[in-house]
């Protein structure tokens, strides 16, 4: 069945926003010829992993039989580029991306001639206290670059995306956010109060848990950051990584210039649109869309002498006759454009427009330019004078899947010049680099083509890792100055197409292949939904079936109530007739005023405001604290807190006092449910005995006063924590000690 649908001309195609640097790249690339960038996937796949080739610098993989972080089983490299020179330094952001990429075109690398390619990728995992997150070796510590600390566990969360559950990888999901949600609490993010996080730093150090500040630094890592953290919410359910999230994200948002550098802001810019649409934040999408294409300039602070780099973003232009518009690098003087950087971007902001479908033209438009344009990077496609390490390629790899580290504007009068910096860094005998073309699965899974020279079909939900369930979603843009028509196969069964860019459905009752006219220079979004299913809304939410279909459906709301981002307390554990602050962080993104409301069963509340005081009772238990939040027009929101409240009796002895001030070993350890501490003072002090869990946060005070000369003991009663590892700290004068003690549960 072949049915042609007319699309009006609507009003709403007026909402999409331009990306300005997007708009100076030409609608129909000249020269074009777009590769098939599945079938470059799927060669490089077969090139790559075959231990059998034979010829100068082959095979491109090698075993490590000497694994450190998981002995059980080997593991394997890829070279970072053809004529590596240290062979064995192999690289997280090039092997794991190499199986990502062998993913997203349909290869099941659990399985692949006898190998676990996945299982065997969890050797980047730096199994050890200090760390417990991927890094870019085996062996390596974090700290001196933040992107090469948080793309590795970002790579690592999508390959788990794939294949969750094998090997350590259930173990290590949690453990990666666990540690960068610390990153976010030592660098000043909290909920009592809640407190953005500063992290204008070059990297942090997860083993000292300090930032690091020895060259520019990379802000937008804080969206990176946020990506994974929301990750680890939307998989895990546990809320603070969703508030862990929030605070990274809104130090992105309120930062004031372009920051963006190598991979980490696209991934900022997806999640906080994703955020918006799903848990009803109110970042600034737009800003940060720009901030991935536009010129980077300054990003330097205070202390930081190496404040000016070369600029970052899109390149625009034509060199020497090639359009090379949309290739994503350094915007010096000799513009540098980048394989990695390019493909990654796509992975980033494609599904982005799921979730704000305001940028589906602007990012429709970028993917041509740029899919069109890293052809060049491939020796197949540029004179031989034009590159420089070629020769390897046509003995070698004669269907060009290993692609040039970079392209530079021109090099001796020859432009474009595909090169890279391996071989003037000495760390290799090509420029042809894994380390890029490892990331070729990214278009060969999103991008294919259709009955209309360069009008692409793009899998909107090809890289939207983590994502609720969804129909099938595809991008159109249509470079031409006049209307096309397109062939979109529904396959089997009956479907209706609904197009979110214009809030509509363009079809109805379709089957097999279906036309679809779509106006000049404009995008749809088509979703193919099951035919006449129930529609619902949620707020701006338009669903059928209960799936969510359009984010932004353009659906009339009266009124969005206040949200809770976060109820807090501290400390969560009191003494009998103890108090707590207890706050709670609300916004309302119709900026009406929000009245709140505090109760409990038991205790006193000191106001109704957003920060108070709970006062415990008289007698130990589990508590539960109530807030309400409610605007003018009566919407609401509430959370719920618990606090325990425990009598933590002194037991007096006549044993002998100490001279000196001393904390002893908790008894029992490990414990369940309750411990005694115990510790001796020789002198009248002033004393702090307080608890806190394994991320450093203080969970209980059991003491916070003057005490006399004497040995004193304290029970700890631990039966609403979580089991684990938690702390005890003994503060007496300027004595100070702390221990370690086990809750079991």
């Amino acid at each position: 069945m072949v049915m042609t649908i007319c699309l009006k001309i609507s009003s709403l195609f007026s909402q999409q926003i331009n990306i300005s640097r997007v708009e100076m790249m030409p609608n129909m690339p000249s020269p074009y010829e777009m590769r098939d960038w599945k079938q470059v996937a799927l060669g490089y796949d077969s090139l790559v992993f075959d231990f059998d080739r034979e010829g100068q610098y082959l095979p491109l993989i090698w075993w490590n039989t000497n694994p450190v972080n998981y002995p059980e089983h080997n593991s394997f490299g890829l070279k970072t580029v053809v004529g590596c020179t240290k062979f064995e330094k192999a690289e997280a952001i090039n092997i794991i991306p190499a199986v990502i990429g062998a993913c997203l075109v349909g290869i099941d690398k659990s399985n692949q001639n006898g190998y676990n390619w996945v299982l065997m990728c969890e050797e980047f995992f730096n199994r050890r206290p200090e760390e417990n997150v991927y890094l870019n070796r085996f062996v390596s510590t974090s700290g001196r670059d933040w992107w090469y600390d948080t793309m590795p566990n970002i790579f690592f969360y999508q390959l788990n995306d794939f294949y969750p559950n094998t090997g350590d990888f259930s173990n290590q999901f949690i453990t990666v956010a666990d540690q960068w949600l610390r990153a976010v609490e030592v660098l000043g993010g909290g909920t009592t109060p809640w407190k953005v996080p500063y992290m204008n730093y070059r990297g942090f150090s997860l083993s000292t848990m300090s930032p690091g500040s020895t060259s520019w630094p990379e802000p937008e890592s804080a969206g990176a950051i946020a990506w994974l953290l929301y990750a680890a919410y939307v998989e895990s359910g546990e809320e603070k990584f969703r508030i862990g999230a929030e605070l990274a994200m809104e130090f992105v948002d309120e930062w004031p210039i372009n920051p963006s550098y190598e991979l980490q802001m696209p991934y900022g810019a997806y999640t906080a649109a994703r955020m918006n649409a799903e848990v009803g934040t109110n970042y600034d999408i737009e800003k940060m869309v720009n901030w991935c294409f536009d010129l980077t300039t300054y990003r330097g602070n205070w202390y930081n002498p190496w404040g000016y780099v070369d600029g970052w973003g899109a390149i625009i232009g034509n060199w020497n006759g090639y359009d090379v518009s949309g290739l994503i690098g350094e915007l010096s003087n000799n513009e540098y454009a980048f394989l990695m950087n390019g493909f990654e971007q796509v992975g980033a902001l494609v599904p982005l427009t799921r979730y704000d479908d305001r940028f589906a033209r602007a990012i429709g438009k970028w993917v041509l330019n740029v899919a069109n344009a890293s052809r060049l990077f491939y020796p197949k496609y540029l004179p031989p004078e034009n590159q420089d390490s070629e020769s390897w390629s046509y003995q070698y790899d004669p269907h060009s899947y290993i692609g040039h580290e970079a392209i530079r504007d021109s090099i001796d009068g020859y432009s474009p010049y595909a090169t890279g910096d391996a071989i003037s860094g000495g760390w290799g005998y090509t420029n042809l680099t894994l380390y890029g073309s490892s990331h070729v699965g990214i278009l060969g899974g999103i991008i294919d083509s259709t009955n209309v020279r360069m009008i692409l079909k793009l899998d909107v939900l090809k890289t939207d890792f983590y994502r609720d369930d969804a129909y099938p979603t595809y991008l159109y843009y249509n470079p031409y100055v006049e209307e096309q028509v397109v062939e979109i196969d529904v396959g089997d069964g009956i479907y209706d197409l609904y197009n979110t860019v214009t809030n509509e459905f363009i079809a109805i009752g379709v089957s097999g292949k279906t036309s679809v006219l779509i106006p000049p220079d404009q995008a749809v979004q088509v979703v193919i939904t099951p035919n006449m299913g129930n529609i619902t809304y949620d707020l701006n939410h338009m669903l059928i079936d209960g799936v969510i279909v359009d984010y932004c459906s353009n659906q009339p709301v009266d009124n969005y109530a206040p949200r809770i981002k976060c109820l807090a307390a501290e400390p969560l554990t009191l003494n009998i007739k103890g108090s707590a602050m207890v706050y709670c962080t609300a916004e309302d993104i119709n900026n009406d005023s929000i009245f709140y409301m505090w109760s409990s069963a038991h205790g006193t509340f000191s106001s109704d405001s957003a920060i108070t005081q709970w006062t415990a009772p008289d007698m130990a238990g589990t508590y539960d604290l109530n807030c309400a939040v409610q605007d003018v027009k009566g919407s609401s929101d509430s959370s719920v807190i618990t606090i325990n409240v425990s009598d933590f009796t002194v037991v007096h002895d006549n044993t002998p006092i100490s001279n000196v001030n001393k904390l002893y070993q908790n008894y029992p350890n490990p414990f369940n449910p309750s411990t005694t501490i115990e510790f001796s003072l020789p002198k009248a002090e002033y004393v702090e005995l307080k608890i806190y869990n394994i991320l450093g946060k203080e969970i209980s005070t059991l003491v916070s006063k003057n005490l006399n000369p004497g040995n004193h003991t304290y029970r700890f009663d631990g039966r609403n924590l979580a089991g684990g590892i938690y702390y005890y700290q003994l503060t007496a004068g300027e004595y100070r000690e702390v221990k370690k003690m086990v809750l079991i549960k």
